[in-house]
């Protein structure tokens, strides 16, 4: 995927290989550069890094939650802004794959300017994820009330 300007993004891991797993085998983004202690991920055409820390070996990344919609959501946390078809399929597989969700996928904020598909779990190193996506993301993702 194209991104005109992409993100740089870096976050810490417990384990490179297990990150590798997780990010590159099964949410499917393109390994990049790499060493030992860090690797590089093409997420949906932004530069990732998982970065190790030896230390959240006993202990997970650490947020807190927020209220939103309900719901406590948890910050920090990132992810990407899909298209309707590929949220939900990517929805499917978490499913299909056991993934313990934090916020299982839903429409939030019905009939609100701001109505969007959003989903929360976490990688293996207790980093949080939202993928969401709307129904027409160019005219709904800033759109103010």
């Amino acid at each position: 995927m194209a991104v005109k300007d992409p993100f740089h993004l870096a976050v810490q891991v417990r384990d490179i290989d297990e990150a590798r797993r997780f990010y590159g085998d099964f949410l499917g983004c393109p390994e990049g550069r790499s060493s030992q202690s860090w690797v590089d991920f093409d997420l949906y055409g932004h530069q990732f890094v998982c970065h190790l820390n030896p230390a959240l070996q006993d202990s997970p990344v650490s947020s807190h939650k927020n209220p939103v919609d309900g719901h406590g959501v948890p910050v920090p946390h990132f992810g990407v802004v899909l298209e309707m078809e590929a949220w939900e399929a990517l929805a499917q597989k978490l499913r299909e794959h056991g993934v313990a969700f934090e916020i299982e996928p839903y429409i939030r904020f019905k009939g609100e300017p701001g109505e969007q598909a959003t989903m929360f779990f976490y990688d293996p190193s207790g980093n949080a994820l939202e993928f969401k996506a709307f129904k027409n993301r160019e005219e709904q993702l800033f759109k103010k009330a």
